[in-house]
C-alpha cells in the first residue's frame, strides 16, 4: 500500500567545520557520490574531493544511503583526502547539482522555520487567553465604570431602608458586573498565610479587595480549585458577586461573612479535617460559610414574621432567613460564569445542599473565641443591629425581645448568657471529636465569661450606688422642704448638692472601670 514510501524521513547528518555545525539532509535515493559531493559543498570543499568522516572518537564513518545518522551534539569531521580532476561536461553537471541541492535545503529550512513559527503563535495565543483577555478587559471597564457608579447609588438607598426592599427584584444583582472581576490579585505574605490558619487572626485590618483574595487563596491552598476543576477566572466572579449580595449592615455584612469563613478554614487546618472528612466535604464547608448570611437585610425572623414581610409570606414564616441566604446562593450558582459547582457530577451537587450546621453554627457564632480586641468590636456591631431592629418594633408597634431593648440590656448582660448556655455548651461538644479546641477555644471563652462577669458585678455596685445617693438625696429634700417656711428668703441652695458630686463621681467610675471598648 506505499505505507514505507509514505512515511520515510530525509535522513540528517551533522559535520563539524571547524567548530561549526553544519547540518546536510538527503534522501535514501541518493548514491554514494552524491552524498560524498553535498558533504564537499557543505564544507567549503571543490566537489571532486575525496573526503572521509571520522567519529567523536575517530572511528570512520561509511560515506551511503545507510551510513548512521548522527546528533548535534555527535557530529562527524570531515577529513579531506584527495582531489580527482573533473571534465568539464562533469563539471558543469556538479555545478548544477550544487544549485538544485542548494535549493532543497532552503525548502527544508522554510519548513523547519514555518513549524517553530506555528508553534510561538500557539504559545501566544494560549498566553493571552490564561491573561484573560486583558485589552478587551480594559475596554469594558471603561464602559462599565457608569453602570457601577448608579449600582452603587441604588444599593446605597436599598440599605437605607432595608425592609421595604422587594426581594424578588433581585436579578440584576446576580448578573456579575464584568466579564473578569476587578479586584487585583494580592501577592499575600507567609506571615499572613500562616496567621489567617489561626483563630487569632484579625479581620478587623482588611479592605474588601484583601478580603476576597484571603478567601481565593483558601480555595486554592484547601486543593479545592484543583480537585474539583475550578476556573479560576469563575472563582473570582463568584466571589465577586457573593460579595455584591452582602448588604451595609452593622453587623451581618461581608466583613462577618469572612469572618466566618477564616473561622472554618482555621478549624479546617488545626482540627485535621482534611484526614476525617473528603474533600467534598470541606467544599461544602467552605462554601456554606462564605454564602451563610447572604443578602441578609439586619432584621431577623422574629421581625419578619412579626411584620408580615415579603420573606415571611414567601416561606410561610418558616426559617424565613435561612430559607432565603440559601436560595441566594443557589441563585448565584446558577448563573453559568459564576458556577464554581459546573464540573461537580450530579451526586456531589446533591451533597452540597447537605450543610454541615454545627461546624458552620460554630464557626458564625465564634467571635468570642478570638482575642479581645478582634472580639469586642463585634458585640458593639451586633448591639447596634438590635437596638436598630427593636427601635424599629417599637415605632411599628410590635412585640420587643427584651436582649434587642436598648433601654433593658447592657454588653455584660448580654453576653454572660450567651457564652454560658450557647457558646461553651457547645464547644464543648466539638471538643469531644477535637480536643484541640479546648485549648485552642474553649479556654478563650472561659476567659472571656469571667471578664463579662467581672464587668457585670461592677455594673450593679456603680447601679446600687446610684441608687443609694438618690435615696439619701431624696429624704434630705423632704427635710429641707419642711425648714422651708422658716428660714429666711435670704438663705441659698449650694451650686453644687452632695447627692449632685456624688452622682458626678459615680459617672465618672463608670467609664473608668468599663473595658476601653465599651
Amino acid at each position: 500500500m506505499g505505507t514505507g514510501s509514505s512515511s520515510y524521513r530525509p535522513k540528517a547528518i551533522y559535520l563539524d567545520i571547524d567548530g561549526r555545525i553544519q547540518k546536510v539532509v538527503f534522501s535514501k535515493y541518493c548514491n554514494s557520490s552524491d552524498i560524498m559531493d553535498l558533504f564537499c559543498i557543505a564544507t567549503g570543499l571543490p566537489r571532486n574531493t575525496t573526503i572521509s568522516l571520522l567519529t567523536t572518537d575517530d572511528a570512520m564513518v561509511s560515506i551511503d544511503p545507510t551510513m548512521p545518522a548522527n546528533s548535534e551534539r555527535t557530529p562527524y569531521k570531515v577529513r579531506p583526502v584527495a582531489i580527482k580532476q573533473l571534465s568539464e561536461k562533469e563539471e558543469l553537471i556538479q555545478n548544477v547539482l550544487t544549485q538544485v541541492a542548494e535549493q532543497f535545503s532552503r525548502a527544508f529550512k522554510i519548513n523547519e522555520l514555518k513549524a517553530e513559527v506555528a508553534n510561538h503563535l500557539a504559545v501566544l495565543e494560549k498566553r493571552v487567553e490564561l491573561e484573560g483577555l486583558k485589552v478587551v478587559e480594559i475596554e469594558k471597564c471603561k464602559s462599565d465604570i457608569k453602570k457601577m457608579r448608579e449600582e452603587l447609588a441604588a444599593r446605597s438607598n436599598r440599605t437605607s431602608c432595608p425592609c421595604k426592599y422587594s426581594f424578588l427584584d433581585n436579578n440584576k444583582k446576580l448578573t456579575p458586573r464584568r466579564d473578569v472581576p476587578s479586584y487585583p490579585k494580592y501577592l499575600l505574605s507567609p506571615e499572613t498565610i500562616d496567621a489567617l490558619r489561626k483563630p487569632t487572626f484579625d479581620v478587623w485590618l482588611w479592605e474588601p479587595n484583601e478580603m476576597l483574595s484571603c478567601l481565593e487563596h483558601m480555595y486554592h491552598d484547601l486543593g479545592l480549585v484543583r480537585d474539583f476543576s475550578i476556573n479560576p477566572i469563575t472563582l473570582k466572579r463568584w466571589l465577586l458577586c457573593v460579595h455584591d449580595n452582602y448588604r451595609n449592615n452593622p453587623f451581618h455584612n461581608f466583613r462577618h461573612c469572612f469572618c466566618v469563613a477564616q473561622m472554618m478554614y482555621s478549624m479546617i487546618w488545626f482540627c485535621g479535617l482534611q484526614e476525617k472528612f473528603s474533600q467534598m466535604d470541606i467544599l461544602v464547608l467552605m462554601t456554606a460559610a462564605i454564602c451563610h448570611d447572604l443578602d441578609h437585610p439586619g432584621y431577623n425572623n422574629t421581625y419578619q414574621i412579626n411584620a408580615r414581610t415579603e420573606l415571611a409570606v414567601r416561606y410561610n414564616d418558616i426559617s424565613p432567613l435561612e430559607n432565603h441566604h440559601c436560595a441566594v446562593a443557589f441563585q448565584i450558582l446558577n448563573q453559568p460564569e459564576c458556577n464554581i459547582f459546573s464540573n461537580v457530577s450530579p451526586e456531589g451537587f446533591k451533597q452540597i445542599r447537605q450543610l454541615k450546621m454545627i461546624l458552620i453554627k460554630c464557626c458564625d457564632i465564634s467571635n468570642e473565641v478570638r482575642p479581645m480586641e478582634v472580639a469586642e468590636p463585634w458585640v458593639d456591631c451586633l448591639l447596634e443591629e438590635y437596638f436598630m431592629q427593636s427601635d424599629r418594633e417599637k415605632s411599628e408597634g410590635l412585640p420587643v425581645a427584651p436582649f434587642m431593648d436598648r433601654d433593658k440590656v447592657t454588653k455584660a448582660t448580654a453576653q454572660i448568657g450567651f457564652i454560658k448556655f450557647v457558646l461553651i455548651p457547645m464547644f464543648e461538644t466539638v471538643t469531644k471529636l477535637f480536643p484541640v479546641v479546648e485549648e485552642l477555644m474553649l479556654q478563650p471563652l472561659w476567659e472571656s465569661r469571667d471578664r463579662y462577669e467581672e464587668l457585670k458585678q461592677m455594673d450593679d455596685a456603680v447601679r446600687e450606688q446610684k441608687a443609694e445617693s438618690l435615696t439619701s438625696g431624696s429624704a434630705t429634700s423632704r427635710e429641707k422642704s419642711r425648714d422651708l417656711g422658716k428660714q429666711s428668703e435670704a438663705v441659698q441652695r449650694p451650686e453644687n448638692s452632695d447627692t449632685e458630686k456624688l452622682l458626678t463621681v459615680c459617672d465618672a467610675m463608670t467609664f473608668v472601670m468599663l473595658p476601653e471598648h465599651f
